[in-house]
Parts: C-alpha cells; structure tokens; sequence
C-alpha cells in the first residue's frame, strides 16, 4: 500500500461469505477497487466505483452497463480499513486467490468521479485539478467500451479495457492544465443522457510529493 498515491495491491482468500471484508491499507476508503480471481481464469474482473456505490458493479473486461446486484459488494460501501464482499464466486469462492487494486484520490495526483454526456462536441468540460497523464471513461448507463486515453501514445489514440484490438485513432478528448474537454458525440464518451465514470492520474513527476 501506497497512502500517499492512494493505490494498494491486496491479496486474499475467498470464503463465500456475504459481508465478509478484507483491508485496504489504505488511509482513506477507497474510490475505485478492481477484483478478479487469481485461481479461476474463466472469472470477470468485477469494479467498484464511487460514483456508482455500493449496490452496481461493472465489469473491466465487458462493455456491459452497471449491474444492481447485492451479491457483489453486499451493498456496502468500502471505509478507510475494509471493504466488503459478497457471496458472489466470483469475488469470493471459498478457498480461491484473489487481488484487489485499490485506488482514492489523491489532490492533484489522482481523481475518481462521474459526469454527465451532453451528445456535444464542444462545451463538456471535466475539471481534476490536474492535466491527465491517464484517462479512463466508462459509460455506466449504457453497453460502451472502457476507453483509454494518456499523454504518451499519439493524441486520441484510444485503447479499451474490454478488448485485445488495437488502438484506434478517434478524435475524444483534449487534455489541459486542469482536466479534460470531451470532442465528440459518441456515446463511448460523451453520449447525451449518458453517465460516465473515470479515472484519471497526473504525470507523477509533476505531483508535489514526488
């Protein structure tokens, strides 16, 4: 566990028990935790995310919108020590290995959170307090692809979590000193009546406690 990045890599053992909670090591409750079994292959990597709470999951591997399903996260919400699971195989088999990526935000570092698409090119703006290095949009309304965007790659390269494809060139978003400009109308990122989820980190070099 990192407490000043606010990232952890947890290992544990399912036990299929509803309510059971496994810690973080983190200082603050964690805002986004990816799950996936280290035993079962065949098993999706289930994602918590703030914005959505504690009663809808999404799935990192599948375009799916958000489920509402209590034997995923108990409908509990994660706090600054645990965060809990439910019955679920997936998340918690009895006796299988698991890992959980833990995230929260950290004040120009990091940001976790939601907005809404307004099916416009030109007048969405999502402010971070910080100029994205790495961007990830999920639509959690609707069968859309995770998108992935960074400052490395060529501008509107975009990747999916979902898929082995390659990157495709696709005219999404513009970075800027404090967040991101959203350029188009797909519903991928920017589809009106639409809500998004993301995650965003800042170049580390720029972060002060680097």
């Amino acid at each position: 566990a990192n407490a000043t990045y606010g990232q952890s890599i947890v290992s544990f053992t399912g036990n299929v028990t509803a309510g059971a909670t496994v810690g973080h090591g983190l200082s603050s409750a964690p805002e986004m935790y990816i799950v996936k079994s280290r035993t079962t292959g065949s098993t999706d990597w289930w994602t918590y995310h703030t914005s959505i709470g504690a009663t809808h999951s999404l799935r990192l591997n599948n375009t799916s919108a958000a489920y509402d399903d209590s034997v995923i996260w108990n409908d509990t919400a994660p706090t600054n020590a645990v965060f809990s699971l439910g019955n679920y195989a997936d998340i918690n088999k009895s006796g299988d290995a698991f890992v959980a990526y833990c995230f929260h935000s950290v004040t120009g570092y990091s940001k976790f959170g939601t907005y809404n698409g307004t099916g416009n090119a030109s007048g969405n703006s999502v402010t971070l307090g910080f100029e994205p290095a790495f961007l990830m949009i999920k639509s959690s309304t609707g069968a859309y692809t995770w998108a992935i965007f960074d400052n490395v790659r060529t501008k509107d390269a975009k990747l999916s979590a979902d898929s082995s494809g390659a990157e495709s060139i696709l005219d999404y978003t513009d970075f800027t000193s404090t967040g991101f400009n959203l350029t188009t109308t797909h519903p991928n990122a920017n589809g009106s009546g639409q809500s998004y989820i993301y995650m965003a980190f800042a170049d580390k070099r720029e972060y002060a406690y680097w």
